[in-house]
């Protein structure tokens, strides 16, 4: 059964949480914390499976705790909060963030999210290694979980990492955004465009490619996206 850290500073979110997380595994172990530095201190001293983050905690706020978090772990991070302006989206998905989600939510929506998210670790932890998948200048490793742009090594955050490995699967395809969500985060996810649209984005940012005359990533409209089989170029 899994661990699964809590860390909002509102009692009664936190409670209905871990309520609804109790209601889903029995016998789940659940660590609450209501400020940045118990939720650090839970995380080292329980090393939870999946972690469920306010961003207004008192400090360090949620930001700096995903931040340390990432530092050491890729345990799955959902973010929870009232904060619904895109730039604060971006920020966390930029930090390492697995998901984001806003108050006041629906609680279904929250508990088929965990569900996924945890659902995504156990397959990946189980996931028997692979070769090496090369399409132009990308290079993608399934055994270091690395990528390489004309050698040049690129970080990426773990859904930024299942993105691209689903493109360069099927370069030269055109993978629909529902195929895409689906794949990716889940099938809880399928009509979840703006954050499908927020990490192309962030994979074309770090890919240094151009949306308006691509070299990787193209976008298909209405459609979906397709990695280009080869490089486009000027």
């Amino acid at each position: 059964m899994p661990k699964i850290l809590i860390a909002d500073d509102e009692p009664d979110v936190a409670a209905m949480v871990a309520y609804g997380v109790r209601m889903m595994w029995p016998d789940a172990d659940v660590v609450l914390a209501q400020s940045g530095t118990e939720a650090l201190r839970g995380f080292s001293r329980e090393l939870p499976d999946l972690v469920v983050l306010d961003v207004s905690l008192p400090p360090p706020d949620g930001f700096d705790v995903l931040s340390r978090i990432r530092q050491i772990s890729q345990v799955p991070i959902m973010m929870l909060t009232v904060r619904g302006a895109t730039s604060d989206k971006v920020h966390a998905f930029d930090l390492g963030a697995d998901d984001y989600l806003t108050k006041p939510f629906d609680h279904l929506e929250l508990l088929a999210r965990l569900r996924a998210l945890l659902r995504r670790a156990q397959t990946a932890d189980g996931a028997e290694p692979v070769q090496t998948i090369s399409v132009g200048g990308l290079t993608l490793d399934p055994v270091t979980r690395q990528v390489r742009v004309d050698g040049r090594v690129v970080p990426l955050t773990a859904t930024e990492y299942r993105l691209l490995e689903e493109l360069m699967r099927h370069s030269g395809r055109t993978l629909p955004h529902q195929y895409l969500l689906s794949r990716v985060w889940g099938p809880e996810y399928g009509n979840d465009l703006a954050s499908l649209r927020v990490f192309i984005q962030r994979l074309r940012d770090k890919l240094e490619d151009n949306d308006e005359s691509p070299a990787y990533i193209q976008t298909e409209r209405g459609i979906g996206y397709r990695l280009l089989a080869a490089r486009h170029t000027e």
